[in-house]
């Protein structure tokens, strides 16, 4: 098993994230390249969100705006169902091993997705934690974000707040709304404090569950396509219904099932399901 060393492993627990390259091998990376590659082409003919997921959601959503010559694919929902390079980069790669020395060594995938950057895209991503979104039992759940595409400063990068998945877990909502993001005051605290995660493509940012972060819009002519893959110990039990149901979820990826639930003490108030393709439109909705 190709797993972190001591050092990442620290960096990890100290600050809430590590980026770590070669998390898949090359041949791979082109095909997760070559399948997005498709389904971009494919969005020309669409006018709207397209495509089935388990709850009946689309399983390809849009930006708003989005034409066939101003393509705006912008989230991929679960596609380990819909593509074989894609469900072993998340079941059967070193980035599944990076994620087991972590939080294993039994690990269940929870749910993935790809969050996409076109060129000229406006998509941002507000300051929040995942926790909130899809909390369990106990909080170690690691997101893995592989970099399908180089992540530069200028393509819309990861944002992220060092330190903060050992803080106060941020609430969601606000004047009685869920918005998806924390308070305004409290992202512009982050911003202030920000490190942005690049890397090259092959590259994965690992991200503590509780960790702040946030993304600002691609601001280049090169893409940015993040896959990713939220995965838990085996003895975290989800506290709320998958956000992004799927027939994976909870498939063992390392080790063997304990039959166990481990808890920890936290307190927060139950996240609202997104009734679209995806949270950009709830986000979006309280802007």
């Amino acid at each position: 098993m190709a797993g972190l060393d001591d050092g990442q492993r620290d960096f990890f627990w100290e600050h809430g994230y590590v980026v770590v390259e070669n998390a898949v091998d090359t041949c791979l990376l082109a095909e997760l390249r070559g399948d997005f590659g498709t389904w971009v082409e494919e969005s020309r003919r669409h006018n709207d969100p397209w495509g089935d997921t388990a709850d009946g959601r689309p399983r390809f959503d849009l930006e708003p705006g989005h034409t066939a010559e101003r393509l705006g694919l912008r989230r991929v929902n679960a596609p380990i169902e819909v593509s074989e390079a894609y469900f072993r980069a998340t079941t059967d790669s070193r980035m599944t091993d990076f994620v087991a020395t972590l939080i294993g060594p039994a690990v269940k995938l929870h749910h993935t997705k790809i969050n996409s950057k076109l060129p000229g895209g406006h998509t941002e991503v507000k300051w929040h934690q995942d926790f909130p979104f899809t909390p369990h039992s106990n909080d170690d759940i690691v997101t893995a974000l592989l970099m399908v595409d180089e992540v530069t400063e200028e393509n819309g990068p990861l944002k992220v707040l060092p330190g903060s998945h050992r803080g106060p877990i941020h609430g969601l909502w606000h004047g009685g709304a869920f918005t998806g993001a924390v308070a305004d005051e409290v992202a512009a605290e982050a911003e202030r404090a920000a490190v942005v995660c690049t890397g090259p493509a092959g590259a994965v940012c690992l991200m503590h569950t509780r960790l702040m972060h946030g993304s600002a819009p691609n601001r280049s002519a090169r893409p940015r396509t993040l896959h990713i893959s939220v995965y838990s110990a085996e003895d975290a039990v989800p506290s709320s219904p998958n956000p992004m149901p799927n027939r994976y979820e909870g498939l063992m990826v390392r080790g063997e099932r304990s039959g166990r639930i481990r808890s920890t003490a936290f307190e927060l108030q139950l996240p609202q399901l997104p009734t679209t393709a995806s949270f950009f439109d709830q986000q979006a909705k309280h802007e």
